[in-house]
């Protein structure tokens, strides 16, 4: 179990707007003291007043993820400001919506170096100041789409495989090393934020999240919560768990199931036009935590409260091998005695 939330240190890329805001302010609620990281100035300053007026502490450092050196530097702000950092949350993405064969390389290689990269970069930031910290949390926003791939969405869904086999080798090597750092890796399914009018779209009309559609403190409520109960992964909304179960199970009829275009296509667009404006390369004015998805927005999810987050055997089996090689390099450490 994590340190209590009022006792820590917290870096939210990404938290400009949507599941990063929503976290940001969750956690400043919480106690923790609260550094967000985004492109976008204003809306950070409107975030951290926020924070501020409600009684909180944060600072605002703006943050390009996709550039490693700027995210070195926020790691770098945070341990001056507050002294360390006890809890790491990547959640900055951007997307693109179009055939594969419309989409081209450029945006392909943006949205990996945002989505992706910006994952490694913050990891290798973060990391060295955990062990400054005598440990910590790393947690990293994946997607259901990093399981099962959904049609008009591969730079995305790409990216986000990417993210969550990322993580994955990154938990282990830390429990082969016995390091007191864990990984989360956050799994949410339709999310009800302004991510979706900020895509580019090459679908003629602008783009929306495919139903059932989750508010964005359903996930928010996850990331705080791992934060303290690290687990490997978190599904948020039991639509996450359904999309995960159909690809493990039966991968080709989810596959067809997906083709349909009352599914696959349908189910994404929306009646308005595409204003040709997004923030793949720059930010727009944000601030919100909510989009503007025009159905039902999922306020809870019972599946991720009841089961998404307890712990697995293989949570279990990790935390016994960290202990283990943690045990063994104490063990291995030359004991200095004075005289």
């Amino acid at each position: 179990m994590g340190k209590p939330l009022s006792e820590q240190v917290v870096v939210i890329v990404g938290a400009s707007s949507g599941i990063g805001r929503a976290s940001a302010l969750a956690f400043a609620a919480a106690g923790a003291r609260v550094v967000c990281a985004a492109r976008g100035v204003p809306a950070l300053e409107t975030l951290v007043g926020e924070i501020r007026q409600a009684g909180g502490s944060a600072v605002a450092v703006p943050t390009d993820v996709a550039d490693r050196a700027a995210v070195g530097a926020l790691a770098a702000l945070a341990e001056r400001q507050y002294g360390r950092i006890d809890t790491w949350v990547t959640v900055a993405a951007v997307g693109v919506w179009g055939r594969v064969e419309d989409i081209t390389a450029a945006e392909f290689d943006r949205v990996m170096r945002v989505n992706f990269l910006g994952h490694v970069h913050g990891v290798h930031a973060a990391l060295p100041a955990l062990r400054r910290a005598g440990g910590g949390t790393v947690i990293g926003v994946s997607s259901a789409e990093g399981v099962r791939a959904v049609p008009l969405q591969a730079p995305y869904a790409a990216s986000k495989f990417a993210v969550r086999a990322l993580y994955d080798c990154l938990r282990a090597e830390l429990a082969q090393d016995g390091e007191p750092i864990t990984v989360t890796t956050i799994l949410p399914a339709s999310v009800d934020t302004p991510f979706f009018e900020h895509a580019r779209s090459k679908l003629g009309v602008m783009v929306k999240p495919p139903p059932p559609v989750y508010a964005p403190e359903v996930v928010a409520d996850s990331i705080v919560f791992a934060a303290r109960h690290p687990r490997r992964e978190i599904p948020v909304g039991g639509a996450a768990a359904a999309l995960m179960l159909g690809q493990r199970l039966a991968p080709g009829l989810t596959e067809a199931v997906l083709a349909l275009r009352r599914f696959g296509v349908s189910s994404q667009r929306t009646d308005r036009p595409d204003t040709g404006a997004d923030n793949l390369d720059e930010p727009r004015a944000g601030g919100r935590v909510h989009g503007s998805f025009p159905g039902t927005v999922l306020r809870h999810s019972p599946f991720t409260r009841l089961l998404g987050r307890r712990p697995r055997p293989g949570d279990l089996a990790t935390a016994v091998v960290r202990r283990l090689h943690g045990a063994r390099r104490g063990a291995a450490e030359p004991v200095t005695t004075g005289g």
